[in-house]
Formats: C-alpha cells, structure tokens, sequence
C-alpha cells in the first residue's frame, strides 16, 4: 500500500511549475505595466501638455490604483475564489490596456492607468494565495519568492518593448501603453484551465469538492492537509484580532520600505542615467533594460538561501546591502565616474533588492489562514503601494529640487530603517506547515515569534 502524503509532501512536480505560470503572471505584468509608462512618458510630454505635477500623477496612478485593488481584491478573493478573481482581474487589463491607444489628454489617461491599478493590485493576492495553497512546504519558499523575480521580468521587458517602439515616432507611446494587452490576453487564455484551490474550497464547508480536485491532480494516495481546513467565514477585520495584527505591523512596515525607493527608482531611472551622464539618445532606455534583467541574478541565490538559512537573516541582510550601496551612490553622484562603477552599484543594489522582494510574497501568505490569506495579503500589497506612489510621485520633485545625491541619499535611509524592521520583528517560518506558521502567533504569546518558531524549524 501507498504511503498517504499531503499536499505539503508532495515532490515538486509539472504542475507546480504549471501553477507557477498562472502565478507568476502577476508580477510580469506589473512590472511591464509599471515600466513601461517610463518610456512612455519620455515621448507623451512632446505630444500632451503636461506640468512636472501631471507628470508624477500619470507615473503614480498605476500605483495608486493598486492600492484599492489589493485592498478589495484580497478581500474578494477570500469570499469569491481564486480561479474566478484571477479571470475577472484579466478581462479588465485587457479592456482598459487597449483603450490607453485612444488618450489624448493626461487627465483621462491618469484615470486608465488607476483602473489598471486596481486590476493588477488585484491579481497579487490571488496569485500569492494560489501558489501558497499548492506549495509543498520544502519549496514554499522559493516558489512564492521566485513570483518576485518575474516583475523585473516584465520591467525589464517593458524598456526593451519601449525602446523598439521609439522608432514608430510621436505615437509610439500609444502602442507602448497599448502593448500590454497581448500579454493580458494571453495571461487571460492560460488561465482558462487552472484549478481552484482546494483549502478555499475547503475553508468555505466544500470539502467534496476539494477532495476530488486533490485526487485528481496528485493522485489517490494524496490528502490535502494532516490538519483540516476549518470552515471559517471571511471577515475583513480578522486580519486585526488574535494576534494577528502584529504580524500585520510588520508585514506592512518591511514592504513598504522595501517598494518606496524601488518604484522611486526604477520609474525614473533612464533619467538617473541620463543624471550620471549616460544619456545618448536612446541608450539610456535600452541600459535599462539590462540593468532589470542583471538584477535577476540575485533572485536565484535567494532562492535558494531562503529555504536553506531562513527568512528573516535573508531579509535583514538584503536590506543592509542595499542601504549601503545607495549611500554609496548618492557620495559619488557627482564625482564622474566609470560606468563600470556606477553600474556595479545599482546591480549590487538591485540584485539585493530582487532576493528582498521575495519576502513580499513569502511572510503575508505563510502568516495568516486560508480564510483570510487573500486579505491580508491585498491588505499588506495595497499599503504598501501607498509608499510605491509617494516614491513615483515625489522621486522627480525631489530630484529637480535637491539633485539626485540627496535623492539617492533619503531612498538608502529608507532602507536602513527596513533593515532595522527585519532585524527586530520578522518571525521565522522555514520548514513550516501552512497550519503550523499561521498559528505561531497563538501557540507562542508569550515568546519571541523568532525564538519560538527557530525551535520548530531545527
């Protein structure tokens, strides 16, 4: 006879990597979405008359929109299901990506890109409660940290797109804004056939009906959990009570600093190159890209050391590197040098940066239950796109005004105070049950959450 597994046993398999797919077009998409208006912008100002304000508020309102769509969308999620979000949040991209190709002012495309927002603000709940509830606990962490990587995927892509669509002339920017319907669409046809997840289905009283999607994907000797989902009614304010709300803090906090300076940064960076003197005609725009796509080689080592060491040492490291490389770059902002060093640094920062992102992903779907999973984690993705849209918004205002050292300077101090907020409040969840580290903050009240959950671990 057949040893009994659980979902949480299972060796990774196809279609784990399949559900990596439907997840990981989340993160792809904002990050196209997000980049993609940078080039954008560069060519709009010569064809619509924008102020410097109307310039930040078409950068920032992506974001902005991004903040009610994780709100509500987690919430939604956890009330209505996975698959039948994801397929709402797609339709809605797809409509309003194709109607930026008909702007002519900035007013109505500021109104676009917040419905877009709220469409992929939206989506990363979803995706994160999708992927976790599939996960097998040995690679939970590296599947949900590696959603992270693909956003500087589809930034990346973003400039490269831009940068091929220059050549198209004064409205190159309308196919810019307009391209990222085909990845929409075909986001939208793949996930047509995706699963629902059995501990929703089961969270809602639906136990049949998660039984029999178990059995048919993994197999008659796998069961979904040793401990059972509990039907439990969704309530928007549970996130809060039970000692959950510490967890919120913290959660909230860390990714907040973490995208504040990101977006800050990366947004405008093709005009922080041209600050640093790299300004060639389109060179800065295709440097870019490069730069994205160099920022992946951080992601797999983190990975890797997330599971291995932990989350919270590959958290508060991640943030002291990329603290100190900012620093770095604002003292020599002014001093002339090397490419090579210049872009030593942002790879430095920005390889460190991706593997802290991961955390984004990991700590709100491992913390919370099924119940509430998509709440907290469009909660925490909705805040902390607040700090996402003060950093694009006030990231030129501050750099026209001050110079891009000062700039460089408050985004590198941002960080620290992250490192600090990893450093004394991140709890460890390596080697945990989804039971096991949604429960921490019950069984352990009178302990350190680190200490107490280091002892599970080892």
């Amino acid at each position: 006879m057949s040893k009994i597994l659980t979902m949480e046993e299972v060796p990774l398999s196809r279609f784990h990597y399949k559900m990596f797919a439907y997840a990981s077009g989340s993160t792809f998409l904002d990050g196209y979405i997000i980049g993609i208006i940078a080039v954008a912008l560069s060519v709009m100002q010569t064809q619509l008359d924008m102020s410097v304000t109307m310039i930040g508020l078409v950068g920032a309102a992506t974001l902005a929109g991004m903040l009610f769509g994780g709100v509500i969308g987690g919430y939604l999620t956890d009330i209505l299901g996975r698959k039948k979000m994801f397929l709402i949040d797609m339709v809605v991209m797809a409509v309003v990506s194709i109607l930026q190709f008909y702007v002519n002012d900035p007013v109505t495309l500021i109104i676009l890109r917040f419905i877009l927002g709220i469409a992929v603000g939206a989506d990363y709940p979803i995706a994160g409660a999708l992927m976790t509830e599939f996960s097998p606990t040995k690679s939970r962490g590296s599947l949900l940290g590696g959603l992270n990587g693909l956003w500087y995927v589809g930034y990346a892509s973003s400039f490269l797109v831009g940068y091929l669509l220059l050549s198209l002339g004064d409205d190159s920017w309308r196919w810019m804004l307009a391209s990222s319907a085909v990845p929409v669409i075909l986001m939208l046809i793949s996930r047509l056939n995706m699963p629902e997840s059995p501990r929703w289905l089961a969270s809602k009283g639906r136990e049949k009906e998660a039984n029999a999607i178990v059995k048919k994907i993994f197999g008659e000797n796998v069961i979904m959990s040793v401990e059972p989902e509990t039907k439990e009614k969704t309530s928007y304010f549970d996130m809060f009570k039970n000692g959950y709300g510490k967890l919120i803090l913290f959660v909230t906090l860390f990714y907040s600093l973490q995208v504040l300076p990101l977006y800050g940064i990366n947004t405008y960076i093709p005009e922080i190159l041209g600050e640093f003197g790299f300004a060639n005609g389109t060179r800065e725009y295709l440097g870019s890209a490069v730069i994205n796509l160099i920022y992946l080689v951080g992601l797999f080592p983190a990975l890797y050391l997330v599971d291995k060491f932990g989350r919270k040492p590959t958290l508060y490291w991640a943030f002291l590197v990329c603290s100190i490389s900012l620093f770095v770059l604002g003292a020599t902002s002014s001093m002339n040098m090397p490419f090579v060093f210049i872009l030593a640094l942002f790879v430095i920062y920005g390889t460190f940066n991706t593997g802290m992102g991961a955390h984004c992903w990991i700590y709100p779907n491992e913390l919370f239950p099924t119940h509430i999973r998509g709440t907290a984690m469009g909660f925490t993705t909705g805040v902390a796109r607040i700090a996402s849209t003060f950093g694009t918004f006030f990231s030129p205002a501050i750099m026209a005004k001050y110079g891009l050292g000062t700039t460089l300077y408050i985004c590198g101090a941002v960080l620290f105070i992250g490192f600090l907020v990893s450093l004394f409040m991140a709890p460890e969840t390596k080697n945990m049950s989804l039971a096991e580290a949604s429960s921490m903050n019950k069984s352990n009240k009178n302990e350190n959450p680190s200490f107490a959950t280091n002892k599970t671990a080892n």
